[in-house]
């Protein structure tokens, strides 16, 4: 059996602004201090969480950032200063009187990977170890919204683990999230069904480039992306919607929706050169017969987005035309579709696919918005964390369920490449867990992606397919019909052969007597 033990370090950063500490107290920065956690998952699998706190004063120019009008800028003006590496975490303490933030927020988290955290009058502390006692539950939440939590490993562990240990929230997140791959294809159709009514003009490569390319790129040493686009013309969903007299409109219920995707995936179509997971965003003009069309949840309310999205495959989006245009119009009318509108929709599905959960932050914390990026650093580090662990564990158990057919088979022939992809496979797997213990997450991340592919392509070797396919026992049930008949008569003719030796010998004996 393989037994897996993980051990993550964090770096986490305290920096004491002017006013928060007296005088006493400063001189007794900078200092560091170590907090592990241990989880006996089960037999097989064991975590350890390792952070690495260091404590220190602002400088000069970091006084200067934090002197802004407003947290943005300065969370601005500090990642100027210095970036900060991938995976840590720097929480600047601010003086309680700061106007930085409202005096309802108390912890700021930016768009890199700083935070203000608005102190707590440190009155009554009389030395530095009990300003640190008092600042270490708040420091903790902070770095717990920032960086992995328990549940986010564990739901990367989900196919190793008991389904129980992990929460309903992070579990739905892991199922509705595509598996990790080291490359996705992003397909955009538009489905026009009724193209002798609607003329319909989508400028798909602009809004793609605005809205989709810059959360691509900052997701580059996550996978490889590749974009296309499609229209299809008279593709229509394949359920009925039903007309509801009371909104004058057509209406889909959330029962009805799953019916929905195998019908319009037929006429999808597949990029059969490429291996990678496809992930479908389909916009839906409804014909003029049946519009508007409205989507329902499960408690028979509107969607707001008019939109859904089904696991691991996509999402469907459906866009009314029919305030557009009036009764006497020229068919087919020309319509320009809101882009702005379709994408802000896609993009949020397309973060819930990739695995960008949604973090629920404490009370009286305030995120900022990621902007143009479409994901925040620190986002993307929990990403990071939970793809470095997901691949360690995906590559382990494709090494070893190989090594175990291996072994069931005696005949098997291993060549070169497959002994050279396996030691690449154990050589980047002992890197990646190394460099996740370093807390280097980067080189992780790099390390258990080769990790992946290199055991996939030793497992899917072409010259071990035949002999895992057809290993002795399937050649047993496969000959033995064919051989058995041809060895019955030749055994029976043996037999008869056998039993008249036996014969000639007994009448030899007796006429001896």
């Amino acid at each position: 059996c393989l037994c897996l033990k993980l051990q993550l370090s964090v770096e986490v950063e305290v920096v004491f602004s002017r006013g928060t500490l007296n005088p006493e107290q400063q001189k007794k920065v900078p200092l560091s201090q170590t907090r592990e956690q241990e989880h006996q998952i089960d037999a097989k699998t064991a975590l350890r969480y390792t952070y690495e706190t260091k404590y220190r004063t602002a400088t000069i120019m970091e006084e200067d950032a934090l002197n802004q009008p407003s947290a943005q800028e300065a969370d601005l003006s500090l990642h100027t200063l210095s970036e900060s590496a991938c995976g840590s975490v720097v929480v600047y303490i601010i003086p309680e009187t700061s106007t930085l933030l409202p005096a309802d927020v108390k912890v700021y988290v930016g768009q890199r990977r700083t935070a203000l955290l608005r102190a707590a009058s440190f009155e009554g502390a009389a030395g530095l170890k009990e300003v640190l006692s008092i600042l270490e539950p708040q420091v903790k939440q902070v770095v717990d919204t920032m960086s992995f939590n328990h549940q986010d490993i564990l739901a990367a562990l989900s196919d190793r683990i008991r389904v129980g240990q992990i929460s309903k929230e992070s579990l739905a997140d892991s199922m509705r999230a595509i598996k990790s791959s080291p490359g996705y294809e992003i397909t955009f159709s538009l489905l026009n069904p009724d193209p002798k009514s609607h003329s319909l003009h989508w400028d798909i490569e602009g809004a793609v480039n605005h809205y989709i390319q810059p959360l691509l790129d900052k997701l580059t040493p996550i996978a490889n992306f590749s974009v296309d686009s499609q229209i299809l013309y008279y593709a229509v969903l394949g359920i009925n919607p039903r007309f509801d007299n009371s909104v004058s409109a057509y209406t889909l219920n959330a029962d009805s929706l799953a019916h929905v995707i195998n019908p319009v995936e037929a006429r999808l179509g597949s990029n059969a050169a490429s291996s990678n997971p496809v992930l479908n965003f389909l916009l839906y003009v409804p014909d003029a017969n049946h519009s508007p069309l409205f989507i329902r949840d499960h408690s028979k309310k509107a969607v707001p987005s008019n939109a859904f999205h089904s696991p691991r495959w996509g999402g469907i989006m459906v866009y009314n035309v029919n305030d557009m245009y009036g009764p006497e119009a020229d068919f087919p009318v020309d319509i320009n579709i809101n882009m702005g509108k379709v994408m802000g929709v896609f993009l949020a599905q397309l973060r819930l696919m990739l695995g960008v959960q949604k973090t629920q932050p404490p009370p009286g914390f305030v995120l900022q918005s990621p902007g143009s990026a479409g994901l925040a650093d620190w986002e993307l580090d929990r990403l990071m964390w939970s793809r470095s662990v997901e691949n360690i564990a995906t590559a382990s158990t494709t090494i070893t369920s190989l090594a175990q057919l291996l072994d069931q088979i005696s005949n098997i022939v291993i060549n070169d490449n497959i002994a050279q992809q396996v030691s690449s496979a154990v050589t980047s797997l002992q890197a990646a867990v190394a460099e996740l213990e370093a807390g280097n997450l980067a080189f992780a991340l790099q390390y258990s992606r080769e990790a992946i592919l290199a055991s996939e392509r030793a497992f899917f070797d072409p010259s071990l397919l035949h002999l895992l396919y057809f290993p002795d026992d399937q050649k047993f049930a496969i000959y033995i019909p064919l051989f058995l008949p041809m060895c019955v008569p030749i055994v029976l003719s043996l037999l008869k052969i056998a039993n008249e030796i036996r014969q000639r010998r007994a009448d030899k004996l007796a006429k001896k007597d």
